[in-house]
């Protein structure tokens, strides 16, 4: 029989073992934090103050805003904290809340994304019955469905994981916690929790995967088949373009991190690239919706001139 352990922390890998580079590291991901707690910030005030913004399309991007400070402040903080600190650890109570909001967060992602894609599918597609179909009501009956699946899909994971017991060494090979680094330490039967993630994660993921790029792909058959004029396609496109680079960068960094290494070497690098993952996609989503967008331009203008005015 295994010897099972009472767990009150686990002890989490460091970034590097390098003690000067510790402090340089540190720097970097307080400016990655700040800057994303800026612009994401200012994305979020932007599309609540500028009345020109009330439609269906900032609504999303001001829900995916509020995620994105949220998800890199589940892993950032604890990232930080660990470089500057002899013991690496975190409680245990600490590791099951982080894990929580990371799958939580996570998962709001991927079903935002796609209602965002479903929301410019009809906007190009259906124009006339655009604001019939994507009204007030359904843009938040939409956002709390993301919402509320999301936070109950996590609650699984979160409490299936408290209940394991732990016989193996408490150090996790990874920077922050998550279900499959948990497993691995873990002892007795976690068929189930394995099942859990294959089944329930792979099939959340992959239909809003899906559901994403079919959006895109009705929009690009529709704009060459239907809507030749080049003015159109230009316009469409440009709309497009800053959700579509959005999208690709969030779903090829979960595919780097969660389909199974092939090597050693694949895992030490599936590790990074899920740092990456948690901030280094929360910075560039805000920036690639300003630099991409007009009227996200205009309206940062707009709102952030008058409050220097004012402050004058």
């Amino acid at each position: 029989m295994e010897n099972v352990t009472t767990v009150n922390e686990f002890l989490l890998l460091e970034l590097t073992s390098t003690q000067e580079l510790q402090p340089v590291l540190f720097m970097t991901l307080l400016i990655i934090y700040m800057i994303d707690l800026f612009g994401n910030g200012s994305i979020l005030v932007v599309v609540i103050s500028e009345p020109r913004l009330y439609s269906p399309m900032y609504f999303f991007l001001g829900n995916l805003s509020c995620l994105d400070i949220c998800y890199s402040s589940v892993t950032l903080p604890i990232l930080m904290a660990n470089l500057l600190s002899a013991h690496k650890a975190v409680s245990f109570l600490g590791c099951i809340t982080q894990l929580h909001f990371f799958h939580f967060l996570g998962c709001t992602e991927s079903i935002l994304l796609a209602m965002m894609g479903f929301d410019r599918f009809v906007a190009i597609c259906y124009p006339l019955r655009y604001t019939v179909i994507m009204n007030f009501k359904a843009c938040i009956l939409l956002a709390t469905v993301a919402w509320i699946t999301s936070f109950f899909y996590a609650l699984m994971h979160s409490v299936m994981t408290a209940r394991l017991n732990f016989c193996h060494s408490l150090k996790l090979n990874y920077f922050f916690c998550d279900v499959k680094p948990l497993l691995e330490l873990a002892c007795g039967d976690i068929r189930l929790n394995q099942w859990l993630i294959f089944i329930v994660t792979g099939s959340l993921a992959m239909a809003a995967c899906f559901l994403t790029f079919l959006s895109y792909l009705y929009i690009i058959s529709f704009l060459l088949f239907k809507n030749r004029t080049c003015r159109g396609l230009h316009k469409a496109l440009s709309t497009c373009a800053s959700h579509f680079m959005v999208v690709s960068l969030f779903y090829g960094t979960v595919g780097l991190t969660y389909i199974p290494p092939a090597s050693a070497t694949s895992v030490s690098q599936g590790r990074y690239v899920a740092v990456i993952h948690t901030t280094v996609t929360s910075l560039l989503n805000p920036l690639i919706y300003t630099l991409r967008n007009k009227e996200v331009k205009l309206a940062l203008k707009r709102v952030f001139g008058r409050k220097l005015k004012l402050s004058v």
